[in-house]
């Protein structure tokens, strides 16, 4: 789901309203080339890396680990976009003991 109207932004932009925008993430991602947000003057568009930096990558790398823990010990993740799909998931299934 878009967080940005980008129908919207580039109207903002054109009639003035915004000075300018700046964007890491597109919809659709990447941007298809005939987007107008890439040929404004007053907008900068990232390749999709803003949280490429050490605390982002650390948080990533954690927050993956984290969630591999929370299935082993048969908990659903807390990242699950369709919770429909655990009630079940692991049925008889238990971690393996020490």
């Amino acid at each position: 789901m878009p967080v940005v109207d980008e129908q919207a932004l580039i109207r903002a932009l054109q009639d003035g309203h915004l000075a300018g925008a700046a964007l890491d993430v597109t919809d659709p991602e990447p941007p298809l080339p005939d987007n107008p947000l890439l040929a404004m003057d007053n907008v900068i568009v990232t390749p999709h890396i803003a949280s490429n930096t050490d605390l982002g990558v650390h948080a990533m790398m954690h927050g993956v680990a984290d969630q591999i823990a929370q299935v082993i010990a048969g908990e659903p993740p807390r990242s699950m976009v369709d919770p429909n799909v655990w009630p079940g998931r692991f049925a008889g299934w238990s971690p393996a003991e020490p």
